[in-house]
């Protein structure tokens, strides 16, 4: 408790040392639609300078999608209806509470992440829950192909630890995935279309003995390959062992997640699966969505400033959906009930073998 009134009056005292921004705009000439959001373009600085270390697409930026999910998953309505603290959403608890957020199995390995991202809500008097909202719109703006983010402001730094048992793991099953999502007020769809940060994603935890192996052939790029990739019948088996909650991939050095495998193969998402697994765009529409309807869950859109302006523009991808090379249509059990997998053209070569992820 001393530690959490210390972070609030730290974040006030920060806010009240900040230079006045100029009366032309924002710091370096630059200039948000609203001036609060001035603030942000100093965090941008600082977040991809030292954070992103140089504006990559590389591991931090998957710790910050972690993080952004387990933070504003933190919410239940069926807790709330039972006259239970239902947690806050997106209110920032699992940096304000790491004490007891960080303890949570889920959060294994995020404490290094957690304390950098700490530091610089302190050093620029922003609220934590803003803080991890903006730092995950900026991470995905470092990689090619993805949405730019939407970003509203004015949470307050106010929080309480979220409830224990919110977050869905890798080994969940699907109805218990989509009844959690539901009870934090995404439905299945949302759920697909948040799975998104997988094409960008890599294990660190489940398998030690295949560390940060990709969750798809491109883990820089934010495209539909996730969803063809986990589409096509696990044959791979990359380590000596499969790790928690781990199944077999299509492609060597290619990590598969049980949950992913099944989402992809239930007839209560396989279709909105497979639809983002033609087209790259669609994938971007539908995954910056549902990155803003998760970042207010515990929040009134309505009281929050878009200073969405302030987040950099992401590199587009030119390219098209495709088959990885040395495997065919044939391969694909994905079980749309409604449709077959539409025909994608193979990618040349020989099949991959994938290396670790930076």
């Amino acid at each position: 408790m001393k530690f959490a009134v210390f972070a609030t009056l730290a974040v006030i005292v920060g806010a009240l040392a900040r230079p006045q921004d100029s009366p032309s705009g924002c710091s370096n000439g630059r200039n948000a639609a609203n001036p609060q959001c001035c603030v942000w373009f100093d965090v941008l600085d600082d977040l991809q300078a030292g954070f992103y270390q140089g504006a990559k697409c590389e591991s931090p930026v998957r710790k910050i999608l972690r993080i952004v999910f387990h933070d504003s998953i933190g919410f239940s309505n069926s807790l709330t209806a039972a006259g239970q603290f239902g947690g806050g959403g997106a209110d920032g608890s699992i940096i304000a509470h790491s004490n007891v957020e960080l303890a949570f199995g889920a959060n294994g390995g995020l404490t290094t992440t957690i304390e950098a991202l700490r530091a610089v809500g302190l050093r620029h008097g922003v609220s934590y829950g803003d803080l991890i909202q903006f730092a995950t719109a900026v991470g995905e703006s470092n990689c090619v192909g993805a949405p730019r983010l939407e970003f509203l402001a004015g949470r307050s730094n106010s929080s309480q630890p979220s409830p224990p048992g919110l977050i869905p793991g890798p080994g969940n099953a699907v109805t218990a995935i989509i009844n959690r999502m539901a009870d934090a007020g995404l439905t299945a769809d949302d759920t697909v279309d948040l799975l998104a940060a997988h094409s960008i994603a890599a294990q660190e935890g489940l398998n030690g003995n295949i560390f940060r192996s990709p969750l798809d052939s491109t883990p820089q790029v934010l495209d539909s390959q996730f969803y063809i990739e986990t589409s096509l019948k696990g044959t791979i088996q990359s380590g000596p062992n499969l790790g928690f909650a781990e199944v077999r991939s299509p492609i060597q050095g290619e990590f598969r997640m049980k949950a992913d495998a099944d989402l992809a193969r239930d007839p209560r998402t396989s279709c909105r699966w497979q639809e983002m697994a033609t087209s790259n765009e669609l994938v971007r529409i539908r995954h910056r969505a549902a990155m803003a309807k998760m970042s207010v869950l515990g929040f009134d859109r309505a009281s929050l400033i878009d200073c969405s302006d302030v987040i950099p523009t992401p590199q587009s991808l030119n390219a098209l959906p495709s088959i990885p090379a040395g495997l065919t249509q044939a391969d694909f059990d994905n079980s749309c009930p409604d449709t077959p997998f539409p025909n994608l053209p193979v990618a040349p070569g020989p099949i991959p073998t994938l290396a670790a992820a930076p």
